[in-house]
């Protein structure tokens, strides 16, 4: 399997656009709520926020943007609600992948999909394989997806794989079974709603990005939210356990790893 740059053995490439962002959608039912609407009607407007946004990323230069739609723990909200983000999920999918296909933009699902129906799974593989030879940019939906599912899901891959690593498997052989593994690493993770967490959220590969929060909801977020959001990105020191001064003195990746600090 192909290796990209891991963020922990090597010194990434900086790119005053992110190359990846990852965005938690967060805020659907509150922004309904504060206008006296259904919770679902949040979920509904949210898509359109996610349609504008995929818009913004491709025209601003991000080659990969992933969304969190459905997480693992999700699964405990109200089962009129569940139900209907399955159907909006299926309804989106059928309604949305012509127009990536048309826009060649490539997607990707990632996550468990054993939980859903088999009319929703194969809508995916369906819009999955039309986009996979797509070259723009790379939109991944993470759905029933959990940071520790992942982190579990590669290992049960790796020792099915390779049994004889089972003691002595390294981060470099992990990687290629953790979803993503094809994409670099997030530079930029914004969270929307006014919630300061990751919640689970790509655990091993938000390991050096850059994090943003925003009091925005997600329905009202878009292209204006979107290039703040970069703006402070722009404005960050990514030292990568460099010091400062490695950095102002412009130190090759190779000189670093031989000195020491932390960041």
């Amino acid at each position: 399997m192909a290796q990209l740059p891991s963020s922990t053995r090597t010194i990434p490439d900086i790119a005053r656009v992110p190359r990846h962002v990852a965005i938690i959608m967060d805020g659907n039912g509150r922004w309904a709520k504060k206008r006296f609407l259904p919770r679902i009607m949040g979920h509904q407007r949210g898509v359109e926020s996610l349609r504008e946004t995929v818009r913004a990323c491709r025209d601003l230069g991000v080659e990969y943007l992933t969304v969190f739609a459905f997480s693992s723990e999700n699964w405990r909200r109200p089962v009129d609600e569940v139900s209907f983000l399955m159907s909006l999920f299926l309804k989106m999918l059928e309604r949305e992948v012509a127009n990536l296909h048309k826009n060649n933009i490539r997607l990707k699902i990632i996550g468990d999909r054993s939980r859903f129906d088999d009319a929703l799974q194969r809508t995916m593989l369906e819009g999955q394989r039309l986009t996979e030879n797509n070259t723009g940019m790379t939109l991944t939906i993470a759905a029933n997806y959990g940071g520790r599912w992942d982190m579990m899901n590669a290992v049960h891959q790796l020792l099915s794989e390779r049994p004889e690593l089972a003691t002595t498997f390294t981060e470099a052989d992990l990687q290629p079974y953790l979803c993503l593994s094809e994409a670099p690493e997030p530079d930029l993770f914004i969270r929307t709603g006014g919630e300061k967490r990751i919640s689970n959220f790509m655990l091993w590969q938000l390991a050096y990005a850059e994090l943003y929060f925003t009091d925005a909801l997600w329905p009202a977020f878009g292209r204006k939210e979107l290039e703040q959001a970069i703006e402070s990105y722009q404005g960050r020191e990514r030292r990568f356990g460099r010091t400062s001064e490695q950095l102002v003195a412009g130190q090759s990746p190779e000189q670093a790893s031989k000195g020491s600090g932390n960041a």
